[in-house]
């Protein structure tokens, strides 16, 4: 799977130019193949591809050790355990599955999971992990723009969202969401981790295009969300909350909702 041609731009892209977020998508596509790996590291996915099979499986084994036990389990691994059995049979798209910690458990536990990410390698390196585990119940989706979406089942029970729709501006984020949502009916539940505002505050109230910077090694953008915002980006669809919160000493948030219209 080769890497696309990247765009020379930056923030604000006009989306009325871009309503398939194209350009958007290939300016955050720079830096999203630098994904989070273990717990205070990052790594390009490509190089992790050019790993054999063995080495592969170690290293996505050693990182989810990493992100997911011990100290970490308060940023990640309480809330696999949370969902393991939630989501044992259900159809769950992962939005910016980046090499996979989170979805990969759950798939490993009986959930048909979807693999949705924005960089090519993201996608191949999750596909190696799972044809290694021999996992039947997974489907890969490289989404080029809001048209790679088309070919996706219209019934997921989950999508989740962990970290992806922070790294773009608000309107851009309700594009993607709106189109999503066509994916996911009355009675599914969006789950979204993102940043919340006390943790801005907190880091000197940057603009949204220099807080990745201090918060994402240098990410284009990083925007914090609370419920307000993220019901605006899925208006007008209505949804109740289940879960709505701050943890690791409000470094995350967590939002749960269920879809009502």
């Amino acid at each position: 799977m080769s890497m696309p041609q990247l765009v020379s731009a930056v923030w604000p892209i006009d989306l009325t130019q871009d309503p398939h977020l194209g350009s958007s998508f290939s300016l955050l596509r720079g830096k999203w193949g630098e994904v989070p790996f273990r717990q205070y590291d990052r790594v390009q996915s490509e190089a992790l591809l050019a790993l054999p099979d063995r080495d592969i499986l170690k290293v996505w084994t050693d990182a989810y050790l990493a992100n997911s036990t011990g100290p970490a389990f308060s940023v990640r691994g309480w809330y696999q355990l949370l969902y393991k059995d939630s989501f044992r049979g259900k159809r769950i798209l992962d939005v910016g599955c980046g090499l996979g910690p989170d979805s990969i458990f759950y798939a490993e536990h009986g959930a048909a999971v979807t693999f949705l990410d924005i960089v090519p390698t993201n996608v191949e390196f999750v596909r190696r992990v799972c044809e290694i585990k021999a996992l039947k119940n997974v489907a890969f989706c490289y989404m080029e723009d809001l048209r790679s979406l088309a070919t996706l089942p219209r019934n997921y029970d989950f999508i989740i969202c962990c970290g992806s729709f922070i790294n773009a501006p608000l309107e851009l984020a309700r594009m993607e969401a709106q189109a999503l949502l066509e994916h996911l009916p009355v009675g599914g539940r969006w789950i979204e981790l993102g940043y919340p505002k006390s943790r801005w505050e907190r880091e000197g109230c940057l603009p949204f295009d220099k807080w990745g910077e201090k918060t994402d090694g240098g990410a284009p953008w990083v925007e914090w969300h609370d419920l307000d915002k993220l019901r605006y980006i899925l208006a007008p669809s209505e949804f109740d909350v289940v879960l709505d919160l701050e943890f690791d000493n409000s470094n995350f948030n967590w939002f749960d909702l269920v879809r009502r219209s």
